[in-house]
């Protein structure tokens, strides 16, 4: 019998810098499936008003759902939503996303990759 698993306060953690220049954002992975043909990540990612939009390039197939705060979320073809509290989103393995915020946001994401390649 497989049994679930808790990750009590997870939205609450301390998660660690992406690391870009300008860029107040973070990304911590929560959740990781033990399936190694198929692994699944799931985190957060929280963005704060930034000097420097983050702009970022999947590898991997993500879906994110807007959990907290506003982001504005522009592809490489230049469309652009003003992503709301409810709003998910598909970036399919090679898109480019660039990330933008007037305050802060905070996405729940669901990936397809190993632990710690986001």
């Amino acid at each position: 019998m497989k049994k679930m698993t808790h990750f009590p306060g997870a939205s609450e953690r301390s998660f660690p810098s992406m690391g870009v220049a300008g860029c107040n954002a973070w990304l911590g992975d929560v959740a990781v499936s033990d399936d190694p043909d198929k692994t699944i990540v799931s985190g957060f990612f929280r963005m704060e008003k930034s000097d420097t939009p983050l702009v970022y390039d999947y590898t991997y197939h993500e879906m994110k759902c807007i959990v907290g705060g506003r982001f504005t979320i522009t592809d490489e073809s230049g469309e652009s939503v003003r992503a709301e509290v409810g709003d998910v989103f598909y970036f399919p393995a090679g898109s480019r996303i660039t990330f933008e915020t007037d305050d802060f946001g905070v996405g729940f994401f669901c990936g397809q990759r190993r632990e710690g390649e986001g």
